[in-house]
């Protein structure tokens, strides 16, 4: 039975009204946040502002509050609780990471990173260099304007101990075959570690079938509180040293969660998987047995909806011959996501941006923390960068043609 279309008035109304004030297409760079996460983080300050853990009511729920926040991100990704590590961010998770395997691999070994992805999955391991690892770069086909897996064939080897990649480009939008790449790393006796910020607010994740190693996402851009998530696998967790206080190395995953998670924010999450479930409940007629399933159909009219945002977008972009855009020139769902990075011939992002801001259309300009990329495509000026259109499942048809209109005036 196919999915429904989703619902953009019930989306929309789970959200702040102020949110819908503008047309907003930055959410690559952080999405709008439901008043269901919102209200799970002022329950938490306002009731249970507490240290956890101790037997009083207001500690012992905290602590719940906790335990439920770290279940519900577990769920959704296909993994268990233990196997989940909220941080900060998704760059210190990969600098906490990095620090505990760098002291499990010897001089020589090999890590291979590619330059088309967001610094925090890139600088970190560079870093190891420091301690004698090999750095190998797998780099991107400008012709292409993709990752290929022949320049990574050439590139594994008896010493390869990781490849890290991305799940999709936070600036190209193009989509990796995690699992595909995962089982050739596999096949070499390495480990893979990917990069999902820019894919998880689009797809469904799974895991446990992707067979990853190490896993990482962003939650503030996947309608969720300013925290990024680490998922690993038991047998790596088990085998990493301690980053945190030396009598909690036996404590899996906190061993890797230097100072711990933010109590607030990780009893939030549950406000996301909240949203879902309202979401689930509105739209499908018959509801799916597991949570898991439900937030995997919800992605379905998530990605169904976008793909229609994303063809109009392209079409209008293809259709002006000063416009260069980055990566696929389609919509297609099974291609891309719906990140649009792109320049205008002879004309500065940076004043295109800005004349963007008062018709009431929002876009990014800039880097994107991806200048390695930029570079290899032959953008050299990193003040300016590119120009960044993002869209999620909220954004409307009716803000995709304010999108184009402002564009068309101003280009």
């Amino acid at each position: 039975m196919p999915l429904p279309h989703l619902d953009l008035d019930f989306v929309r109304g789970l959200y702040p009204t102020p949110c819908w004030q503008r047309a907003f297409f930055e959410n690559a760079g952080g999405s709008y946040v439901p008043r269901s996460v919102i209200g799970r983080v002022n329950a938490y300050m306002s009731e249970t502002q507490v240290q956890p853990g101790a037997d009083y009511d207001a500690s012992a729920t905290a602590a719940e509050r906790i335990v439920d926040g770290q279940r519900c991100v577990a769920e959704m990704v296909g993994a268990h609780p233990d196997e989940v590590i909220i941080g900060p961010s998704t760059t210190m998770n990969v600098y906490v990471l990095a620090n505990a395997l760098g002291a499990l691999f010897e001089p020589g070994d090999e890590i291979i990173v590619t330059n088309i992805d967001h610094e925090a999955n890139i600088g970190a391991w560079r870093r190891l260099a420091d301690r004698g690892m090999i750095i190998r770069e797998w780099a991107i086909n400008p012709e292409t304007e993709s990752l290929e897996c022949e320049a990574l064939e050439a590139l594994l080897s008896d010493k390869t101990r990781l490849v890290c990649f991305s799940h999709g480009s936070n600036i190209l939008g193009g989509t990796n075959d995690v699992a595909a790449i995962t089982r050739r790393v596999h096949g070499a006796g390495a480990m893979v570690c990917v990069d999902g910020v820019a894919h998880a607010p689009h797809r469904a994740i799974d895991v446990v079938a992707l067979d990853v190693d190490f896993y990482l996402l962003s939650l503030y851009k996947l309608y969720g509180p300013h925290v990024g998530m680490l998922y690993a696998k038991r047998e790596h967790l088990e085998r990493a040293p301690g980053q945190n206080h030396y009598f909690l190395d036996d404590r899996i995953p906190l061993k890797l969660n230097p100072g711990g998670p933010s109590h607030e924010f990780t009893a939030a999450l549950t406000g996301i998987a909240d949203y879902f479930e309202a979401l689930a409940a509105h739209h499908l007629e018959s509801q799916p047995n597991t949570f898991k399933a439900r937030v995997d159909a919800v992605f379905g009219m998530m990605a169904a909806h976008e793909a229609i945002l994303a063809a109009r977008f392209v079409d209008f972009l293809m259709s002006k011959p000063n416009v260069r855009l980055l990566g696929p020139k389609t919509g297609a769902a099974q291609v891309r996501t719906p990140t649009f990075s792109f320049t205008v011939k002879g004309r500065p992002s940076t004043e295109i941006a800005a004349l963007l801001a008062p018709t009431g259309v929002a876009i990014g300009q800039g880097t994107f923390y991806a200048p390695r990329l930029l570079q290899a495509l032959g953008i050299t000026n990193m003040d300016d960068g590119v120009l960044r259109a993002s869209m999620v499942h909220y954004n409307t048809a009716q803000e995709v043609d304010k999108l184009i209109a402002a564009l068309d005036a101003v280009i």
